[in-house]
């Protein structure tokens, strides 16, 4: 597992600093949990979860609710004398591992607590991610009824061979049965997709980009593979069993990818997401990526709230272990200063399409805009708009734009 973020110890109370609660509320208020069961672990995967086989007494899943329910209540606290205490929540996100390993009943109890907790607006996303061959129409159904909006499904890839490689065990014939069943529901639809396994050729990635829009979904979340040192897959690279994906590879799928999705009426709106119109966007995503107040909840979750980031103990017996004794799960955070925000601010928002406003860049930044411009990295509505619009080279240099931008902040 990853180690966490270096930071200052976090207080017991969960308390925030003066100026942080003063801040908070001013953008989107967002919910994440983080459900850290997984019925396998993917060899490629380095996010804080674990199978069955590895936790014992105090970490099981049938607990899962109450302890849940004991960092609510903390976050009513601590939260109780900031704008966010008579704020509901805009945006709830359920990601893992794999929520939907748990009874779709308990997500019903879980949303029902933040509900009761916070409250949910009125137009609120919520979300789930889920495995294909974790779900059925009986799923959806009770996940829409308690007020379920979205599901996140890991598709991955329609073929079987690069499944195998990544370790993910569902048919890729299924997915358009479960695709249905949740349309059915009422529950909009994104499909997930990794691109760039070691051993996936070009026409592999075709062939799921067209399996993909055979099943018409309202999101798709396109992301490059990356090879994190401590995985299974990271000690296979390095022995040399497989292939590091190369960067000409990467980009002439993202490219791929950009094409087929565009012609199908799925319009990119950040790096990695296409959606089929606004109304279809993650916006749970666009509050991370404005850096927008969200609380995590769940092991190893991280947490964000005026300016203040903060994150939990990863091992679910040590998490609980925490909230029994009435104390925060929380063992290490970070203050931001204004300087880190603003970095921060332009790392996200520039790969969101016209979300960065040249406004906040010095005016020693224009000449760099000039050149991107003239480089083709940047498209010539963000004269018109005075926001940043990358174009399709621009987004395969996003990074190296950030880095070039990032030196004339105001």
């Amino acid at each position: 597992m990853p180690a966490q973020p270096e930071g200052g110890p976090a207080p017991r109370t969960g308390a925030l600093p003066e100026e942080a609660a003063a801040r908070a509320g001013a953008e989107t208020f967002s919910a994440y949990v983080h459900v850290p069961y997984c019925r396998v672990r993917c060899g490629y995967c380095d996010f804080n979860t674990y199978t069955a086989e590895e936790l014992g007494p105090g970490a099981n899943r049938e607990d899962y609710r109450e302890q849940l329910g004991r960092e609510i209540a903390l976050s009513r606290r601590v939260l109780a004398d900031t704008a966010l205490a008579s704020r509901p929540f805009d945006t709830v996100f359920f990601g893992g591992g794999t929520p939907t390993l748990l009874p779709a009943e308990t997500l019903a109890g879980v949303l029902e607590d933040l509900r009761a907790g916070f409250g949910l607006a009125a137009d609120a996303e919520v979300t789930t991610e889920a495995n294909p061959d974790s779900v059925d129409a009986a799923y959806f159904r009770t996940l829409r009824s308690a007020g379920f909006t979205r599901v996140s499904l890991g598709m991955q890839s329609a073929v079987p061979h690069v499944l195998d490689v990544l370790d993910r065990t569902h048919d890729p014939a299924r997915i358009g049965g479960v695709v249905a069943a949740a349309k059915e529901a009422g529950l909009q639809v994104s499909l997930d997709l990794i691109y760039g396994t070691p051993g996936e050729s070009l026409a592999d990635w075709r062939t799921s980009l067209e399996a993909v829009l055979a099943h018409r979904p309202d999101h798709v979340s396109a992301y490059s593979l990356i090879v994190e040192p401590g995985t299974r897959m990271g000690a296979q690279v390095r022995r040399g069993e497989l292939p590091m994906p190369a960067e000409d590879d990467l980009a002439d799928k993202y490219e791929l990818a950009d094409a087929l999705l565009g012609e199908a009426g799925l319009q990119w709106y950040e790096v990695s997401n296409f959606a089929t119109a606004p109304g279809s966007r993650c916006r749970h995503n666009l509050a991370y990526w404005r850096g927008a107040d969200w609380w995590g909840y769940g092991p190893g979750a991280h947490s964000h709230i005026g300016g203040v980031r903060w994150w939990n103990a990863k091992h679910p017996r040590a998490w609980a272990g925490r909230l029994e004794q009435e104390a925060s799960p929380a063992v290490g955070r970070e203050v931001l200063d204004a300087d880190t925000r603003a970095l921060e601010e332009i790392m996200l928002a520039l790969r969101v399409d016209g979300e960065y406003p040249l406004a906040r860049l010095a005016d020693s930044a224009r000449p760099v805009i000039a050149r991107l411009l003239a480089e083709g990295l940047l498209g010539a509505e963000t004269v018109r708009t005075g926001r940043i619009h990358l174009t399709l080279r621009g987004r395969l240099l996003a990074d190296g734009i950030v880095r070039e931008l990032a030196d004339h902040l105001r």
